[in-house]
């Protein structure tokens, strides 16, 4: 599934017209229609329906959607919140073909006169506004808006909730808050940002015509569901060995934070690596042996518990690198970083104090060759960025996408919405995981599961939607089948990996 930003939008729409043929009227019956369909399993036919209508196409989708319920026999009232003059097009067009049907629309031009109207209203179908807002509403839509927020009916929106923006950076709005909404083609940007999301309540995109090599030809941003891993995911041969599935390399670790390259070590195993090596302090190596005896330990130089860069890391022999779970922020494990940076020719994931230290070495991640993966959380992406949390999650789309050209980096902004960013400008958003993640080790083995699944798929960005999918995945079914947010534990994770296979090899 695609998600597209306002213009993209208007562009697909577009496009689909003018190159294709298919001719705007068909569009907006096709989108009436199809939410009007889906509508049919949520209401019942005695609840008293309003149409709530404005100008623009999101009001010709309205008129489609009243007649088409009208046609099943709903109980169906169409309120047009606008003069007529204001119904133009092909909205004006599905108008005249609901008045021709024999339907009424119903002027209410006030927010006093739709109070009115809502009081004796079950289900409010929001057609008012659709993408193309900018700014806060002005009156009387501003106060019709507040009315129906207040009104004890139930709300479906179509496309968008009206006055919400479709896109990244608004942060003052009046908007309708929807219970349920219904999309037309694809979900707009600000249905996966922290401040616009719960505007929309539960969501569905539904398929109106637009094909999808169109889609494609205007947006490079995906939604990344189950039927995306199920396609993408490696399949194990009948006669594979271990050699095949990747030789894995963790670098971090303490004295003070065994646990750290444990979970990552543990989950790279879980998720499929065929062999992982630990490369820590040795007073991590009883921690890792105890909990996960298949992973191999490498000793490193150390000094008061952290490791430094004095050791000669055997790179050669390794498919990929992950460093900095647990390795301290000392200057003396910032070298080592710096090292990597050069010295791996292969796939290297950077994360936790590991990001700490890449803020000094820009110019060498810019300058390197081959693939390097990061995985900060807000904080840490707004501290690389050197801008506040707050102005990261009013853009992060931009801001990730941003930096992932600028320095040939892909990156995994990790958040109940996972933005992954690619260097040549491809994004995807994977909603899976809950607030149980909201705990220490979780990230480590998100890092893990990265380092797994990149092991396994030669196609990088495949490989880190895939690994944030199993990853949320595995907590979700975990609370699902016997956990709680309060109790979830990194390590219970771990456990829920093998579940979420489950869940993918049986769809």
């Amino acid at each position: 599934m695609f998600i597209a930003a306002a213009k993209e939008m208007y562009d697909i729409d577009h496009y689909t017209m003018e190159e294709l043929g298919l001719e705007g009227k068909i569009l907006m019956e096709n989108a009436g229609r199809a939410v009007a369909e889906r509508l049919k399993s949520m209401i019942k036919r005695n609840d008293r329906i309003m149409v709530a209508i404005g100008p623009g196409n999101n009001g010709g989708d309205g008129f489609v959607i009243a007649r088409t319920l009208m046609e099943s026999a709903y109980n169906i009232k169409a309120v047009q919140v606008v003069p007529d003059e204001k119904i133009t097009g092909d909205a004006r067009y599905h108008k005249d073909v609901w008045l021709n049907y024999g339907g009424e629309a119903e002027f209410v031009l006030s927010q006093t006169e739709l109070e009115s109207v809502l009081q004796k209203t079950d289900v409010v179908i929001d057609a008012l506004l659709g993408i193309g807002v900018k700014g806060d509403l002005r009156e009387p839509l501003n106060g019709m808006v507040k009315a129906i927020n207040e009104a004890e009916a139930k709300v479906f929106s179509v496309d968008i909730p009206s006055g919400l923006p479709a896109g990244e950076g608004v942060m003052e709005f009046t908007a309708v808050k929807a219970d349920v909404t219904l999309v037309i083609g694809a979900p707009k940007l600000s249905a996966f940002l922290q401040h616009t999301a719960h505007f929309y309540g539960e969501w569905y995109a539904l398929n109106i015509g637009f094909p999808p090599f169109v889609m494609k030809k205007f947006t490079s941003r995906k939604y990344w569901g189950i039927q995306d891993v199920i396609r993408s995911l490696p399949k194990r041969g009948t006669f594979a060995h271990k050699g095949n599935h990747g030789r894995g390399l963790v670098i971090g670790g303490s004295s003070t934070m065994p646990g750290a390259i444990t979970l990552s070590s543990k989950a790279a195993l879980k998720s499929g690596a065929g062999l992982i090596t630990a490369a820590t302090v040795k007073a991590a190596f009883p921690a890792i042996h105890a909990h996960s005896p298949e992973v191999m330990c490498l000793p490193l130089s150390e000094k008061d518990g952290y490791i430094t860069n004095k050791s000669a890391i055997p790179l050669n022999g390794f498919d990929a690198v992950a460093v900095g779970v647990g390795m301290g922020r000392k200057e003396v494990t910032g070298g080592l970083v710096a090292e990597l940076l050069e010295q791996t020719d292969v796939p290297l994931i950077i994360d936790a104090d590991g990001l700490y230290h890449l803020k000094c070495h820009f110019s060498k991640l810019k300058e390197r060759a081959h693939p390097a993966i990061i995985t900060p959380h807000p904080k840490e992406m707004a501290t690389i960025l050197d801008i506040t949390v707050k102005e990261l999650l009013e853009k992060p789309f931009y801001y990730t996408s941003h930096f992932a050209e600028t320095y040939g980096v892909y990156v995994i902004l990790k958040g109940k919405f996972t933005i992954i960013s690619g260097p040549s400008g491809e994004q995807a958003v994977n909603d899976t995981g809950n607030q149980g993640l909201a705990k220490g080790g979780t990230g480590d083995v998100l890092t893990g599961v990265v380092l797994a699944m990149i092991l396994q798929n030669k196609a990088i960005f495949e490989a880190l939607c895939n690994a944030c999918y199993i990853h949320g995945k595995a907590a979700d079914l975990q609370i699902e089948k016997r956990q709680t947010y309060y109790d979830l534990m990194a390590s219970d994770v771990i456990d829920g990996i093998s579940d979420a296979y489950q869940i993918i090899s049986g769809q």
